[in-house]
Formats: C-alpha cells, sequence, structure tokens
C-alpha cells in the first residue's frame, strides 16, 4: 500500500501499486487439521462448538442417505474461500448450493473470467479509491472498470437465452456452460458445479453483478427479454428436498440463503409431501440472536418451525474464515467424502433430456 505522490498534502494512491497482490484462496487439502480440530473437543466456548460442528458435517458426509446443501451469505469468495467450496463440490461433499448473488457472479463467475481481488486495506481513502475506480470490501480490492466486464458478460449470456422467465439455477448453469466453453481454465465453483451436476441457487439473484447485466438486457429487449423467476427457485429447492428425503445444512452466514433452504421443508408439507425435517443444521455467524434477525436467529429456533431438528444442529459463532476452512478440513482429511456418490441433483431439472423414472434414480443416489 505504497503511496506515490501527494498533491497539497493529500496522499494520491496509484491504482496500479493498490492492486498487485491478489488474495490467495487457501487450499484445505494442503493442511491436514483434523487432528487440531478433534483436540478443540476439549476446550470451551467456540472451539469446542467448531470441533462439534465438524464432527456434525462429518456425520453429513458419510450418512448415504443425506443431501447437503452448503448456504453461503456474506463476502466469501473475495476472501480465499472459493478453493474450500469448490474442493466441496469435486468431491462429492455438498450436492446444491444456496448463495447470495454476490458470492457466486461478483466474486467466483469474476474470477472465472480471469480477474481478481487483492490485498487492501480498511484504512485506504475511500474517496480516493472510487476515483480510481477500485471498490472496497473490509480489506479486500477489486477493480470496478473488471467488474463491469462481468456485468456485460452476464448481459450477454442474457442476450443468448430464449425470452422467458428463468430460475437463478438455470441462469447460473448457462454461467457455467458460458465458462465451458470461453472460459480461461481457472477454478471456478459456476464452472465446477456445472461439470458435477450441482444446482446452484441464488434466490435474491438481481442482487449482485448479474442484475447490472439483466437490467442492460431488459432495456436493449422491452418487448421480449428473459427474466429471473424467484418463485421457480423455491419450487426447485422443494423438488430436491422432496426428492432426496433427508438432509443437511452447512451454512455460512445468515439471512436469505439460510432461510430460503430451511423454508422449503414447510413448502414440501404445504404441497402434501411428507418430509423431514433437515437432520442435520451446521451454522457458522458472528450475529446475535437477540434482535431477531435471520443471521443470528439459532437452529433451535428454527426447530420451532418444524425446519430443522436438533438432533444434530450446532451454532457456532465465529468469522467465517477462520472456522469454515478448519470444519471443512477435519471432513475432507477424514477422507468419508471417498465412498460418497455424487447425487448429480441438476439432473432433476433438466426435464427435456430425462424421464421421469431416471430422475427417481438420480434423487436416490
Amino acid at each position: 500500500m505504497t503511496p506515490r505522490t501527494k498533491k497539497d498534502g493529500v496522499i494520491i494512491m496509484n491504482k496500479k501499486e493498490l492492486l498487485k497482490t491478489p488474495i490467495v484462496h487457501i487450499d484445505i487439502k494442503q493442511h491436514d487439521l483434523s487432528k487440531y480440530v478433534e483436540s478443540m473437543k476439549g476446550l470451551a466456548f467456540q472451539a469446542r462448538n467448531l470441533a462439534r460442528g465438524a464432527e456434525i458435517f462429518d456425520k453429513m458426509v458419510r450418512d448415504p442417505k443425506s443431501a447437503n446443501i452448503l448456504c453461503l451469505a456474506g463476502s466469501l469468495i473475495s476472501a480465499g474461500l472459493k478453493q474450500v467450496v469448490i474442493d466441496l463440490v469435486e468431491n462429492n461433499m455438498i450436492d446444491a448450493i444456496v448463495s447470495t448473488g454476490a458470492n457466486i457472479v461478483d466474486q467466483d463467475f469474476f474470477e472465472g473470467l480471469g480477474f481478481k481481488h487483492y490485498v487492501g486495506n480498511p484504512t485506504l481513502d475511500d474517496n480516493q479509491l472510487r476515483e480510481m475506480a477500485i471498490d472496497r470490501i473490509y480489506d479486500t480490492l477489486i477493480d470496478e472498470d473488471e467488474l463491469r466486464v462481468c456485468d456485460n458478460v452476464t448481459g450477454e449470456i442474457a442476450d443468448s437465452l430464449e425470452p422467458r422467465p428463468y430460475s437463478s439455477r438455470e441462469f447460473i448453469e448457462a454461467m457455467g456452460a458460458y465458462l465451458e466453453k470461453k472460459g480461461k481454465n481457472i477454478p471456478s465453483i459456476v464452472h465446477s458445479a456445472y461439470k458435477k451436476g450441482v444446482p446452484i441457487f441464488c434466490p435474491a439473484f438481481s442482487d449482485c453483478s448479474a442484475g447490472f447485466g439483466l437490467v442492460m438486457h431488459q432495456t436493449k429487449n422491452p418487448e421480449k427479454h428473459m427474466s429471473i423467476d424467484s418463485a421457480a427457485d423455491f419450487r426447485e429447492l422443494t423438488e430436491l428436498k422432496i426428492a432426496a428425503g433427508e438432509s443437511g445444512l452447512l451454512m455460512i452466514g445468515g439471512g436469505v440463503p439460510k432461510n430460503f433452504a430451511q423454508d422449503v421443508v414447510v413448502a414440501a408439507d404445504l404441497l402434501g409431501k411428507e418430509v423431514p425435517m433437515h437432520k442435520y443444521a451446521i451454522q457458522i455467524t458472528v450475529a446475535d440472536e437477540r434482535d431477531g434477525a435471520l443471521s443470528g436467529s439459532t437452529l433451535k429456533e428454527a426447530s420451532s418451525w418444524g425446519k430443522v431438528d436438533t438432533a444434530y444442529e450446532q451454532m457456532i459463532y465465529s468469522e467465517a474464515t477462520l472456522a469454515f476452512p478448519m470444519i471443512v478440513s477435519y471432513a475432507y482429511h477424514r477422507g468419508a467424502w471417498k465412498d460418497r456418490r455424487p447425487r448429480e441433483f441438476a439432473r432433476l431439472f433438466r426435464k427435456d433430456t430425462i424421464s421421469a423414472p431416471a430422475r427417481q434414480t438420480v434423487a436416490a443416489k
């Protein structure tokens, strides 16, 4: 963060100097923390909670009947956690993702296009950053000019689709196909999920870089354009829960992804389908439960709504960049994923290419 010049006593920063040190994504495959996490059982407070959460996630991976859903909220991919999620997808440890749009589009797809996030500093002058077209996420920096490219690409993908309503899952699958065809072979959650048949849902999809692309698309095509159908998202994830039966949640943060994933149990009941509550549930959060906000509401509270069973639930009050890699490292290095078959739930929704009996076979995997 070396300043280059001063003008009238004010430090003028240089964009090239600021955007020179990329965020490096942690690779849990290179760090076996299983024994360390195991030893945390004998500690107190959040260390013990984390150890129990890691054990529950390991149970989820070992349970052949459990459909495991990863929920992502907060700025996680820009913070260096992309490879952790990719490893979960690539090694069949999770079967679906529910996320904020920012993690999937502004951060992961953005990097899949060849761009990077950079190490910054929360004390930088934000007025100067704005003038240089640099966006700040606490201590991480993004080139706004590159983010505009991401906006434009999502607009191009929208332009290429048949004018009709789409679930976010469908659109993100089209993003994966784009990276398959035109990507730069850079690790990406969107691309890995596309190849592995792991559906990604972003219930508030327009609240991200894709939203700008969709605004441009609809403005260019006022009479005939594609749109995002959030009710289709809800229906599809509910169908996934009905097909899967037993399920588990690993939730990073709270908000819309957390509530969306939990609500499918109630939605299935309203459709006359008896499905069990989520059998497993782990939430990593720093939010306080006392204000009733969704990011801090406990999993025991969710049980009162008929969403989460309390036999295997654990709240972990920790910042995600600390807790998430440790939990995944614990389960990865214990190795149960080696015997876990991919569920390929994305195939459930490709009704034009897969028969109803075959969809039941996919669900039963």
